[in-house]
């Protein structure tokens, strides 16, 4: 592995670990519906960034990157979309009693295919990447490198470091749920990931490129 390529993953690496609205999806899925949601949710994340990884190297992440009218459309999407999630997720709170939450929720096949739509969704719908692709990757393909080869390596490597942490993440998440899914607890951790989606989602819709 050249030094570049070694550079490439070392800011990939801390890229991939910093929070956001990807690792508050799945703590929200973790905890509504366990291990099963939340890694579905993460499969969901890392397949909407193989699809900006070969946007990126097709030009098309480029397109989106530099369309006013794209930009702003996908950003208002995603903006929306994360509101949608975090205050949905607040108002269940308040509908549900405490004496009618169980302890653990149960687990259906159903959660984990919203889960993972969720996932591919709320990643899709994030013109940010479009910009992080186009502006990160071409700095790592030097002159006489094959661009779609190089961005299809360095994404599918930036890939494989999300799905190993966000899998790991949503293991934690899911191993801590026995404590976590109490009523009292889940009621106010599924309030406060939903404000961190909220918040996610308000930050997206001031953003400007």
């Amino acid at each position: 592995m050249d030094g570049s390529t070694l550079a490439f993953a070392g800011i990939a690496a801390l890229l991939v670990i910093t929070p956001g609205a990807d690792m508050a999806l799945v703590t929200k899925n973790g905890l509504a519906y366990g291990r099963r949601a939340a890694l579905a949710t993460a499969l969901g994340v890392n397949l909407g960034a193989l699809v900006w990884t070969l946007a990126a190297a097709l030009g098309v992440a480029a397109f989106v990157s530099s369309s006013q009218v794209a930009f702003n459309t996908l950003r208002v999407a995603g903006a929306a979309y994360l509101l949608y999630l975090g205050l949905h997720t607040i108002w269940a709170t308040f509908r549900r009693s405490e004496a009618e939450e169980p302890v653990e929720t149960v687990r259906t096949p159903r959660s984990s295919k919203t889960a993972f739509r969720q996932g591919v969704v709320s990643n899709l719908l994030n013109p940010k990447l479009a910009v992080f692709y186009t502006s990160l990757l071409p700095q790592f393909v030097a002159p006489g490198q094959s661009v779609f080869a190089r961005s299809l390596l360095l994404g599918g490597m930036l890939n494989l470091m999300a799905i190993l942490w966000l899998s790991s993440y949503a293991w934690l998440v899911a191993k801590a749920g026995g404590v976590l899914r109490r009523p009292r607890v889940r009621c106010w951790l599924d309030r406060l990931t939903g404000s961190v989606l909220v918040a996610f989602g308000s930050r997206l819709a001031s953003e400007r490129r």
